[in-house]
């Protein structure tokens, strides 16, 4: 396409000629190919303008940006109002617009986002292609690819959009993240289904308060709503969620989820153990006995929402859960480490102090003997939520070792620091930089019939230390260390 056809109708201010072919759309200059239109967006930490040199060296032949700026005479400058609200324009017509080919269910809140996500792509497999952008992974129908990020920028977004309509996908879902949503990344997406886990404390850094937290995701919801769409699956047991059916009504077509009495798909006589969850599951149209492989009071909530899910689209729930027994589970969520050892390890990705609090007392429900948490908390993030976090950790664990997450730009020690605010004399916690020696460490406390937990990275397969990525993979660790020990033991 030209840039005439990417820009036609748009409100723009061009300098230079408009009738070339564009052969790729980048927002990072590092990116840029020959034929490339580079979008200098402003940002928190740095601002696209101050790479257009770099970008025009590379071979782009057009920038876009907010403000008049200087760009080599060979490039063509647009100028617009908003880049962002741009750019996904532009990307739509530059893919041929795919989200209009796919039904796409976006699934929203703190926590479940991607167990619900995997579970609900699970079912949907069994009738059709179905494509999944989250946290763990993108699946584009032909190919699947490491996830970056929950919800990927626009140019990625529609360009792997593409890709899932051109590999049969007729469905789609998206983990949508509170800052996917404020950031526009999704805006101008009609999505034929929403699901709203819950919502606690998190971001609070980037959204202010739980209010602006609720409008944002509130908001998404709403856009969904307006779009036409009737498939809301909402959580009967998260304040939130209930705060929003009160304010927009229950319309048919809403489904609501949980343990309370009033919810449409609900769970009865749950019954947890360190292999599965056994319960009766209660629907609309009648009851049914289920185990499901993920343990955990919040993973048959996670189920239900799943489960509900794949009813608005005409599935039978005792099919339903016939192909649970056979989910595989998700990287890094309640993930057990099996070898053979006579305690329990379970890696999770919890890194929230309401994700920690499920965390524990599912896993004190099912310990017979001690539970002993690794877990610490991530750089460039919310510092006050570090203490209410620790102090969690320790009233719901045995022994807590204290180590690092992803230090990002900040030391281990001066994250440290803030989670002592957290902790009182004789709590016992101790301190260990190094994460595999922390891990170790609980390793050799362990007895039969423990449980240790190592919490805070899940699926991740690396440390962030600054601008450098480590390899670093908490369930290939424990496993490595298990192996090695017993082989110092032969």
């Amino acid at each position: 396409m030209t840039l005439d056809q990417l820009f036609k109708q748009l409100p723009v201010q061009v300098t230079g000629s408009m009738d070339r072919n564009v052969e790729a759309l980048t927002t990072d200059s590092r990116r840029t190919v020959p034929g490339a239109v580079f979008f200098a967006m402003p940002g928190q930490r740095t601002d696209g303008a101050l790479y257009i040199e770099e970008a025009a060296n590379r071979g782009a032949l057009a920038v876009v940006s907010e403000k008049p700026c200087w760009v080599p005479p060979r490039l063509t400058l647009i100028v617009v109002d908003d880049v962002r609200a741009a750019l996904a324009e532009v990307t739509r017509r530059f893919y041929g617009y795919p989200h209009k080919d796919i039904d796409l269910i976006g699934i929203s809140g703190t926590s479940g986002k991607t167990v619900v996500a995997s579970l609900l792509r699970s079912f949907l497999l069994r009738k059709e292609p179905c494509g999944l952008l989250g946290t763990n992974h993108y699946a584009l129908g032909k190919r699947t690819l490491p996830s970056y990020r929950t919800t990927p920028e626009p140019i990625e977004l529609y360009g792997m959009l593409a890709q899932m309509r051109d590999g049969d996908c007729r469905k789609a879902i998206l983990e949508v993240s509170s800052h996917g949503i404020h950031q526009g990344r999704v805006e101008g997406l009609a999505f034929d289904a929403a699901v709203f886990t819950n919502l606690t404390p998190e971001h609070l850094d980037y959204h202010g308060d739980m209010e602006g937290y609720y409008r944002v995701v509130s908001g998404f919801l709403k856009s969904v709503i307006d779009g036409g769409s009737q498939k809301l699956v909402l959580s009967a047991d998260d304040p939130y969620a209930r705060r929003f059916i009160e304010e927009h009504g229950k319309p048919e077509g809403w489904l609501s989820f949980g343990m309370d009495a009033s919810a449409d798909f609900r769970a009865e006589e749950v019954e947890l153990s360190a292999q599965d969850s056994r319960f009766q599951l209660v629907w609309p149209e009648g009851r049914l006995k289920v185990v499901s492989p993920l343990i955990g009071a919040f993973n048959v909530q996670n189920v239900l929402a799943a489960m509900a899910t794949a009813w608005q689209y005409g599935m039978d729930p005792v099919e339903l859960a016939g192909a649970l027994i056979d989910f595989e589970g998700v990287r890094g969520r309640m993930e057990r480490v099996d070898c053979g050892q006579p305690y329990e390890i379970v890696v999770d990705y919890a890194h929230t102090q309401a994700s920690y609090e499920k965390a524990l007392k599912a896993l004190r429900e099912l310990t017979p003997g001690k539970l002993i948490t690794v877990f610490g908390c991530g750089g460039n993030r919310d510092r006050a939520s570090r203490p209410l976090i620790t102090r969690t950790v320790i009233e719901g664990s045995d022994q807590v070792i204290a180590t690092a997450d992803n230090p990002r730009n900040e030391t281990v020690d001066t994250i440290f620091e803030d989670m002592r605010s957290g902790v009182k004399t004789g709590d016992a916690i101790i301190y260990i930089n190094d994460r595999r020696q922390a891990i170790s460490q609980a390793i050799q406390m362990a007895r039969a019939g423990d449980t240790i937990l190592i919490a805070g990275k899940g699926h991740e397969t690396f440390q962030e230390f600054a601008d450098s990525l480590t390899p670093f993979d908490d369930r290939a660790i424990a496993r490595d260390i298990i192996r090695n020990r017993e082989l110092r033991e032969l």
